[in-house]
């Protein structure tokens, strides 16, 4: 569901803006809502299933979620839409990082690469297939119904949640809850985005971008310094974010990589349908397929790319695959002027869908192998967090890029998103290399 509800609104925004009359910032913020509180709770979320529970957590995560969706369903206007994506948002922060970490306790090193594979695969099917579903159900029935979806859904997963899952964490209760963390984390990223998102259509220069921006930047600031203080004055366990884990360089390399590597995906996915639907008139369903081969790469590769990790280590996947995802990108400038799907569209996804296939299993099983098994929630949680937020700020990054003319940033955002690609791969060579010196 949550991986569904991460890009099946992208395919369906210009129905709803016109439906809706939305601006072009109100746009973006139906998709920021969603990751903003999602990624600023993730952390949080991480610690609540440590603390308490990961079936737990995941399971009242999936009953937010739900009741978000229903309210997205019924929203009246675009600013009830905009505070339900905000909703859904929180609820996926707590099922999110429960799911990887029950991963990550059932299965031992030998399996855990497989098993996150096949994780991989599942939620790449989502990610990619909810387009294609969303597109469908605009075309036959409504917008509302890409939410509405969710209904069924989560009765079936709370089921089986309760009927098949085995508790997991639940010990770690020594220390209060980092209310403080979550606040000026769950604030910084607010007054970051909205500075973006406004730079997008009244320029870089706009006072209020600017007062903004610099104002999440110091909450951020301000975010780590208290982490700092309140893992060293009462150990690793009391703080939302542990910086200690930081140490590890295989931790921080691939963090790092996870960074460049979704804010690049999410720039093109973003912009693509617009480029499609606006400049090449493709209709939602057909710009809604045109993703489907990622859905299938990624489905036949991913649990091959984890077995490769636990084989031959995670450095050459982590550097190979960014740099094919970088390939495919460069290939993608050309759908910008051409919309024709065979010659111009399909060698780029193909491309960068291997590229990912490639990065995904490897990169999440690494992040999980990189810690020890009780701070596996709150691994998680960052991991996650980390590709949320990349996520975040490259869609408001769209907006600085386009100044809100989606339909035609498309070579723009597919090169930077290119570059991106590329700085992660040699950062990710880099810090693997020397973590790999060092043992």
């Amino acid at each position: 569901m949550t991986f569904i509800d991460s890009t099946v609104v992208n395919v369906v925004l210009p129905v709803m803006g016109e439906q809706l009359q939305a601006s072009p910032a109100q746009l973006q913020w139906i998709v920021e809502a969603y990751l903003l509180l999602l990624t600023s709770l993730m952390l949080l979320g991480g610690s609540f299933g440590d603390r308490y529970g990961r079936r737990r957590l995941f399971v009242t995560g999936t009953m937010v979620f739900a009741a978000a969706s229903a309210w997205c369903g019924a929203a009246p206007d675009v600013t009830q839409l905009i505070a339900a994506r905000a909703l859904q948002g929180a609820g996926a922060a707590l099922l999110v990082p429960g799911s990887l970490a029950i991963i990550s306790s059932s299965f031992g090193e030998r399996e855990r690469g497989a098993a996150i594979g096949a994780w991989a695969s599942g939620t790449s099917i989502a990610a990619g297939g909810g387009p294609v579903l969303g597109g469908w159900l605009v075309e036959h029935l409504s917008w509302r119904w890409i939410f509405l979806i969710n209904l069924p859904l989560a009765a079936v997963t709370v089921w089986i949640a309760v009927t098949r899952l085995t508790e997991t964490g639940g010990r770690d209760r020594g220390y209060a809850l980092d209310w403080r963390g979550a606040c000026l984390a769950t604030s910084g990223l607010a007054a970051l985005v909205f500075g973006l998102v406004h730079a997008g259509s009244h320029g870089l220069g706009a006072p209020l971008s600017v007062a903004a921006s610099a104002t999440g930047a110091v909450l951020l600031l301000a975010f780590v310094l208290v982490e700092r203080r309140l893992e060293r004055r009462s150990g690793a366990g009391a703080a939302m974010m542990p910086l200690s884990l930081f140490s590890s360089r295989t931790f921080a390399g691939t963090n790092v990589l996870t960074i460049f590597l979704y804010a690049a995906l999410s720039m093109v996915f973003f912009v693509l349908p617009f480029a499609l639907i606006g400049r090449h008139g493709y209709s939602v369903v057909q710009a809604s397929t045109a993703m489907l081969p990622f859905v299938l790469v990624m489905f036949v590769f991913s649990r091959w790319a984890g077995r490769l990790g636990d084989r031959r280590g995670p450095r050459l996947p982590l550097v190979a695959g960014p740099l094919i995802v970088a390939g495919g990108y460069l290939l993608m400038m050309r759908v910008a002027s051409d919309g024709r799907y065979l010659a111009a569209v399909l060698p780029g996804v193909i491309t960068m869908s291997m590229g990912m296939a490639i990065s995904v299993a490897p990169l999440t099983s690494t992040v999980m192998a990189s810690v020890d098994a009780r701070h596996s929630g709150v691994a998680s949680g960052i991991n996650n967090a980390v590709s949320r937020l990349a996520s975040l700020l490259a869609v408001a990054m769209v907006g600085v890029l386009s100044s809100g003319q989606f339909a035609t940033a498309l070579a723009r955002t597919a090169a930077v998103a290119a570059v991106l690609a590329v700085i992660g791969a040699a950062s990710s060579a880099i810090l693997l290399r020397r973590e790999s010196d060092r043992t």
